[in-house]
């Protein structure tokens, strides 16, 4: 059972960091075709937000087969 809540956790944890990362991309490309004149601050910021996103996902993929034992 414990491996199967894992696994629920493991999913959810790279749901939300698809989910994240995936809007973080949409919008930085709504605030280019607004601003193109900003994009390469705009890239800057979209890639540290996502660095920061999958970080904390990966913590969320530990924990969740960490917690498998």
């Amino acid at each position: 059972m414990t491996g199967t809540l894992a696994a629920v956790g493991a999913g959810l944890a790279v749901l939300g960091i698809g989910l994240g990362i995936g809007r973080i991309g949409g919008q930085a490309m709504d605030a280019i075709a607004r601003q193109p004149e900003a994009s390469g601050k705009i890239q800057t910021a979209m890639i540290i937000a996502a660095a920061l996103i999958e970080g904390a996902g990966l913590f969320g993929l530990v924990i969740a087969f960490l917690n498998n034992g």
